[in-house]
């Protein structure tokens, strides 16, 4: 460990020595400044912070110009999510500095001046004093970048990505720095799969049992951004080793109404979207509902196979192939609701449904056995239809109470969750060398997940540039798993059932400190107390203590005098299994591949280090970030030969804590706007990554280790008359796991969409993999016991079109409006600040905005 340590202080300490740094909210000007011909002159550089005159907080987004002679323009941009602008290339003179953001009043600064030595001129808050506009429509012009940088998170714009279109969530998340996305759905970051995910801040029982189902049903044209954390504090939940990704969706924050539908049809999936909201005097509503069917995808199976039976030390070869097909068919239908009680309480609620019907199809899937030891080969020929429906209920109750002390509030939540699960398959062998395996076997496994929650915090500056948050939380989880078998399966496997009880009992405190020389350090700390107790209907679970884990974390900022910014962060994390590790019901879809959960599975512990920058190199914004994960008592999974004379040549997959998994790694993302029409965007990451199981015994012992890169591309064109195209490619490289590796994809799409009736309708046509018709995945595994080559193959070349059209009109409030920021269970939340409060669509409230007198001299306290 000492080791490892005196490695990432020596990054830290490199980076601090030589290089120089931007904030993490900067964005490329929208021009750049100008120069007399021939001039010789050093530039400047204009900083600062954009805040809310009543409430002190930063205004996200405003747009920032700086003015010459007669008002012509020489620079200008957009702050960032924290209201921060960086300015660069502004030569030596005086100007006027115009700030304009809606539901604002214009702000002027005149006589901002840039000396002839160049340097940075720091202009420090500038607030915005609020203004109520009546308008037809609100149109957005000046619209964030794709992908922004912030202290503690990156944050992906989706709504600025027109290739997602009729697509989900699965099809955002490649596209956001960090993340990997494997060809089942299945979500990485930075290789680690144990991450929370979040929907508006709050966690959801969509996402137990499996994270990439609980995407598919979340629809891409209503995901707004998307928020990876990577260094939560203490005020996030322990769980989720990887980190945390909150998913935030579009609102309707404005008053008026306004109602639109889109959708999508095209050879592999069709999408509609139907979503609304109304808000007026005191209270506000808004709906929506997405539908998403995927049909004729089909693709192949093959696997090939060596087992050495552990008892005995008998070989048996096996191969298998398949064609494959599946339906999917996904629903979420949302209501969320606010009320202002006074001007400083306020209620939001909501109410979220989630369905999801999906059937996969092995169809003529061939097995051929024979022991190595007599030569005598026994076949198969069956048909096996797996079946997962679902349906998730998400409710939401929060209050939050706002004091004249600016970031001065109190909230209280209450949560909702639970998710009805039916698993099922069926096998059906019609064709075998041994009459006795005709017949069908399979099994039903309906299950349950509950969640209730309750959630308390609280927060208030003790001092300038100070603020202390502390908080409690309980998180009750109920689980249910009945299952039973019928045909060859119930002669070995009995029926039986599991019940699943575990409490959570959090708080934490955190504080956040300005330093002087332009340090911000938060310190914090969480601590959680886990009581568990399980039951079969029939047997008896082994012993499951109760833990309690301490979790501290530590934020450092240092923002350099060019604006530049470098972060250095520690937090430990918790994984606790979920379900799918959990479940003792056998899944025997193919009986050579069978799965058994672990009821008495402990957590994981992991150790992250993060050192991260950003900077500007003329109009391209830079970032990068190096880190180190240590993770004990990993959960791996242990393939063992069964050995039974009902299954020869099959293989048992069940979970231990027996692992450690180190990874070494960083990431680099740049974005460059070349004049206001083009744009383009990319970023690699990656990692070195070393597994080990820690088992003794030479037969189960494995280690493996490898570099792992994926990257991914995107570029928009703005064309004459309301056209644009759009187009994106991701790689991801080949995955390192504890017995082997799993091979490359890439994906990649086009998008073409036109504008049209003042930008209310919108038509466009999309392609993704349309000069590669088939995605090829291979994973292979090396061990004594086992040698294993699976092959999977997808066509997933697509064509679609799609449209949008919204009508209604919206007024500016004008006050901004304050949510409630509410962190929850089942995943860690980073939550996006004041970023959604409580529904798939936000429920808000406006904030009380006494208007001062002048604008504000100093900067708020630290969020």
């Amino acid at each position: 460990m000492s080791l490892r340590f005196t490695l990432f202080t020596r990054l830290a300490a490199a980076a601090i020595a030589g290089t120089t740094f931007t904030s993490y909210a900067q964005q490329a000007p929208s021009r750049p400044a100008v120069l007399p011909e021939g001039t010789a002159r050093l530039t400047g550089r204009l900083i600062g912070t954009v805040l809310d005159g009543a409430t002190g907080k930063p205004v996200a987004y405003a747009s920032v110009a700086v003015l010459g002679a007669a008002d012509a323009p020489v620079s200008g941009g957009a702050c960032g999510g924290d209201g921060q602008f960086v300015l660069p290339g502004v030569a030596p003179g005086a100007y006027t500095l115009r700030i304009s953001f809606l539901g604002y009043q214009e702000l002027r600064r005149v006589a901002v001046v840039v000396p002839e030595s160049g340097g940075t001129v720091d202009l420090g808050t500038l607030a915005l004093l609020p203004s109520a506009q009546q308008l037809g429509e609100v149109e957005v012009i000046a619209r964030p970048p794709l992908v922004e940088e912030k202290v503690d998170r990156t944050v992906y714009h989706a709504e600025n990505d027109e290739t997602t279109r009729g697509g989900d969530a699965t099809d955002v998340l490649k596209r956001v720095p960090l993340l990997s996305v494997d060809l089942d759905g299945n979500v990485s970051l930075r290789g680690n799969q144990n991450i929370r995910v979040l929907i508006n801040n709050k966690p959801s029982t969509i996402m137990a049992s499996s994270i990439a189902d609980g995407l598919r049903q979340l629809p891409a044209d209503q995901i707004k951004t998307v928020e990876v954390i990577t260094s939560p504090s203490a005020k996030y939940d322990a769980e989720g080793t990887g980190g945390i990704i909150n998913i935030i969706t579009k609102g309707n924050d404005l008053r008026g109404g306004q109602l639109s539908l889109d959708g999508s049809g095209g050879t592999r999936s069709g999408t509609l979207n139907l979503n609304g909201g109304y808000r007026t005097g005191k209270m506000g509503f808004a709906l929506g509902g997405f539908g998403r069917a995927g049909y004729n995808t089909p693709g192949s199976f093959s696997n090939n196979q060596l087992t050495t039976n552990p008892a005995t030390g008998a070989q048996t070869r096996t191969a298998q192939t398949a064609d494959t097909r599946q339906n999917q068919l996904f629903g979420r239908y949302t209501l969320g609701w606010d009320y202002d009680l006074t001007k400083h309480d306020a209620l939001a609620a909501s109410l979220t449904y989630g369905t999801r019907n999906a059937t996969f199809y092995q169809d003529a899937l061939a097995t051929r056995t024979t022991p190595l030891a007599t030569g005598a080969a026994t076949t198969s020929v069956r048909n096996v239809t797996t079946t997962d429906d679902s349906g998730t209920v998400d409710a939401s109750l929060a209050y939050l109470h706002t004091f004249a002390k600016p970031q001065q509030e109190l909230s209280v939540l209450a949560l909702y969750s639970r998710n009805d699960r039916t698993y099922q398959f069926d096998n059906d062998t019609y064709a075998a060398s041994e009459a006795a395996a005709l017949g069908r076997a399979g099994n039903d496994n309906p299950s349950a997940n509950q969640e209730l929650t309750a959630q308390v915090d609280y927060q208030v500056p003790t001092a300038k540039d100070q603020l202390l948050e502390v908080g409690v939380k309980d998180i009750k989880r109920t689980v249910q798993s009945d299952y039973r078998y019928y045909g060859q399966l119930a002669l070995t496997q009995p029926n039986n059932s599991f019940h699943y009880d575990q409490n959570v009992a959090a708080g934490y405190v955190a504080y956040t400190l300005g330093l002087p020389h332009n340090f911000t350090l938060k310190p914090g700390v969480r601590y959680e107390y886990t009581s568990i107790a399980a039951d079969f209907g029939r047997g008896t679970v082994g012993d499951i203590p109760s833990y309690g884990v301490l979790v501290p974390s530590a934020n450092l900022l240092h923002k350099l005098p060019s604006g530049n910014v470098l972060k250095l962060a520690y937090n430990r994390r918790i994984q606790r299994p979920s379900l799918q590790f959990l479940n003792p019901n056998l899944q025997a879809a193919n009986p050579l591949i069978q799965t058994l959960g672990n009821p008495v599975l402990r957590p994981e512990y992991t150790n992250n280090y993060e050192l991260g920058y950003s900077t500007l190199l003329k109009q391209a914004n830079l970032n990068f970030s190096a880190f180190v994960r240590n993770t004990s008592g990993s959960i791996q999974s242990m393939r063992t030969p069964l050995g039974e004379a009902a299954y020869p040549g099959a293989v048992r997959i069940t979970y231990q804590n027996v692992g450690q998994e180190d990874a070494y790694g960083g990431s680099a993302y740049t974005s460059l706007d070349v004049g206001t029409k083009f744009s383009v965007s990319g970023g690699v990451d990656t990692y070195y990554a070393v597994l080990r199981n820690n088992v003794a015994d030479p037969l189960y012992a494995a280690r493996n280790a490898g570099l792992v890169v994926s990257g991914r591309l995107y570029g928009s064109y703005a064309l004459p008359k309301n056209w644009n195209v759009q187009l994106f490619g991701f790689y991801r490289g080949q995955q390192v796991q504890l017995q082997g590796a799993q091979s490359s994809f890439a994906v990649y799409s086009m998008s073409i969409k036109h504008d049209f009736a003042e930008k209310k309708g919108s038509l466009g046509f999309g392609a993704e993999n349309f000069f590669s018709p088939s995605n090829t995945v291979r994973t292979s595994i090396d061990s004594p016991l086992l040698s294993q080559t699976t092959s999977t193959i997808q066509h997933i070349t697509s064509f679609k079109v799609y449209f949008g059209y919204r009508i209604g009109k919206l007024t500016a409030d004008a006050r901004p409006s304050k949510s409630v920021r509410n962190d929850d269970l089942k995943t860690d939340e980073n939550g996006g600040g004041s970023q959604g409060s409580g529904g798939t669509p936000a429920a808000t409230r406006p904030a009380p905005a006494p208007a001062p007198t002048e604008p504000a001299k100093t900067g708020a306290a630290p969020k």
